[in-house]
């Protein structure tokens, strides 16, 4: 029994030492995928704070003094070019306009007395002269008369929507006072604010030449149904920002947007011939971003890298990498620097297949 026991025992640490030597071999030969980063030409859509403004929005002011007799329109109306909007009490103007044609009247009947005497050389060519002078500046009066008394029925000069009510019917309104605002809502202007980098990026691109179209997020996080395009630049920049504002068209068919709303600008932004890795093959310590990179021998090396830019589970990489270096996909937590390990390589557009995503 004992020789049986004896033999029993070596038996179960001859298999324990094997298991634990497959286990080595195991960890020894446990592979790490590996990939390359990709150079390629993509563009990232970047977002930018934006500003909505009517194409034409205007104030809308008595031209002249008196009460506010009538109001045809009301706040928020649509209204269209030539449309009655305020009547300012007209008796005053209308009482001047009929003295001026009163006294045209009497220049012109005088202009004819004279003509008569001077034709028959009773009076001298100077007064004839006289005359007709008088009666062109009594004309004048008229057609000013006239003018004033226009200016008492104030009317829309484009089509659009009116703003707020400033006066109500009855106020005595001062030359200049503000009635309302109206703006032309058919097309809209959006202003936003590229620093200045990205302005050099855009102006030496040939994205200046091709009309960039934009779209617009709007301030409930969904787009806009129309495209805009990028139409002018302003001329300087913000010194205090280091900004510069430029403006997109978006045509507005159905009048969702309006004067004074606010939005995000999408802009796609072209890169070319960048280094493109996946993200989960980098990681940061405190405000630096890593990577492993792996040598011919299959030595890890942690090296810091700047990036440029970033899309969906990609990175564009600035400096650090090129094309031609080896990179640790997986496993990052799993390695130590200067490590030596096996490696199982898959092709960077793999890779991106897998990320399902597209690098254009």
């Amino acid at each position: 029994m004992k020789k049986i026991s004896i033999f029993t025992g070596v038996a179960m640490l001859l298999g324990l030492a094997s298991c634990e030597e497959h286990k080595t071999e195991q960890h020894e030969v446990a592979s790490f995928l590996v990939t390359n980063p990709i150079k390629k030409d993509t563009s990232i859509t970047k977002d930018y704070v934006s500003q909505i403004h009517a194409m034409r929005h205007i104030e809308l002011r008595a031209l002249e003094k008196g009460y506010l007799k009538q109001i045809f329109v009301d706040e928020g109306q649509s209204v269209k070019k030539g449309q009655p909007m305020f009547q300012i009490m007209p008796n005053i103007y209308q009482a001047e306009l009929q003295k001026a044609k009163a006294e045209s009247n009497v220049a012109e009947i005088e202009l004819t007395n004279t003509q008569l005497l001077a034709d028959g050389d009773v009076v001298s060519p100077n007064e004839l002269a006289m005359a007709k002078a008088n009666l062109e500046k009594a004309k004048a009066d008229v057609a000013l008369a006239q003018t004033h008394l226009g200016f008492t029925s104030i009317k829309a000069p484009f089509n659009g929507i009116m703003d707020h009510l400033e006066a109500r019917e009855g106020s005595l309104l001062d030359e200049g006072e503000l009635l309302t605002t109206l703006s032309d809502n058919h097309k809209m202007w959006v202003y936003f604010n590229v620093p200045e980098a990205e302005y050099l990026d855009y102006i030496m691109s040939d994205a200046k030449k091709n009309n960039t179209s934009v779209e617009l997020l709007m301030a409930n996080n969904k787009r806009f149904n129309q495209k805009g395009i990028v139409e002018t630049i302003e001329g300087e920049f913000d010194s205090e920002t280091g900004n510069i504002a430029f403006r997109a068209t978006f045509p507005n068919p159905d009048g969702i947007l309006r004067h004074g709303e606010t939005g995000s600008i999408l802009m796609r932004v072209p890169y070319e011939e960048v280094i493109i890795i996946p993200q989960k093959a980098t990681f940061e310590i405190l405000d630096k971003t890593y990577v492993f990179v792996v040598d011919k021998d299959n030595v890890v090396h942690q090296r810091s890298i700047t990036i440029g830019a970033e899309l969906p589970h990609l990175f564009i990489v600035d400096k650090g990498l090129s094309e031609t270096d080896t990179i640790l996909l997986e496993g990052i937590k799993m390695v130590r620097d200067q490590e030596k390990i096996h490696t199982e390589n898959v092709d960077p557009e793999t890779v991106l297949s897998n990320l399902a995503l597209y690098a254009e």
